[in-house]
């Protein structure tokens, strides 16, 4: 019932298998843990002594058999809080590290929801003054938790800086609520100038996307990203144009 759910904390499949068999069976030897959990006998011990190692199962010494006992589940939460705590004594040596890595220039695909949210993440860590032509009100596809969108507005709102959307005209229809939900300037392209496309610039990145629907980024979809400081500027300068031509300023 629980296996997945523990593999995802850490737990190796058998160790998931066994611990679940122990929580809900109590004191239990390596024999009944072996039918229960269909492992064979030789591989238990091995899962055993790395559950103990880990503090989830302790060991009951009698004569014959050996029993086996699992501590209580608050024993995983502790595991992640401690992963938390030092994830977040490493996070300042690791961002070194990764901006070390940073090059003026580059050019990559981002597939998918999480590549959406690696996408949002970029224009986080740039936080510069942010253009979106063509949007389409994509921070409210069902796929992108509202958890996720709520704590990007809350930085983007710490760091101060400003967005400016030219909106498909479409999403006055299909997803009003993103016209003042999404916050910042913004005015609708006219009609004519529907499209399948978006481009968002910010900092050096030029960012487009393809064949997105109003209000959803689909499963599968790819992100273009290209870091490149004159081009990044070229579209700016186009933007502004149709920007400075659109009426009804926001």
């Amino acid at each position: 019932m629980f296996i997945e759910l523990f593999e995802q904390l850490g737990l190796s499949p058998n160790e998931a298998k066994i611990y679940e068999v122990l929580l809900s069976t109590g004191e239990t030897s390596v024999s009944r843990i072996a039918v229960q959990a269909n492992i064979h006998r030789r591989n238990i011990y091995d899962a055993l002594n790395r559950l103990i190692e880990k503090g989830l199962v302790y060991r009951i010494f009698q004569s014959g058999e050996h029993l086996f006992r699992p501590v209580s589940p608050d024993k995983l939460m502790e595991m992640v809080k401690d992963k938390e705590r030092r994830l977040v004594q490493a996070m300042p040596e690791l961002k070194t590290m990764y901006e070390a890595e940073y090059h003026a220039e580059a050019a990559y695909i981002y597939k998918g929801v999480e590549g959406f949210k690696n996408y949002m993440r970029d224009m986080i860590a740039v936080g510069e003054e942010t253009y979106f032509l063509g949007a389409k009100g994509l921070w409210y596809s069902p796929q992108v938790s509202t958890q996720f969108i709520d704590e990007f507005q809350d930085t983007a709102r710490r760091k101060n800086f400003e967005y400016y959307t030219l909106y498909d005209p479409r999403v006055k229809e299909e997803m009003p609520l993103a016209l003042e939900g999404v916050g910042g300037k913004w005015k609708l392209l006219p009609e004519k100038y529907a499209t399948k496309g978006v481009v968002d610039i910010f900092g050096d990145y030029v960012v487009t996307f393809t064949s997105v629907g109003i209000g959803n980024f689909g499963d599968d979809g790819l992100i273009f990203v290209m870091i490149n400081k004159e081009l990044a500027e070229t579209y700016k300068t186009w933007f502004r144009y149709i920007w400075d031509t659109c009426p009804d300023a926001r």
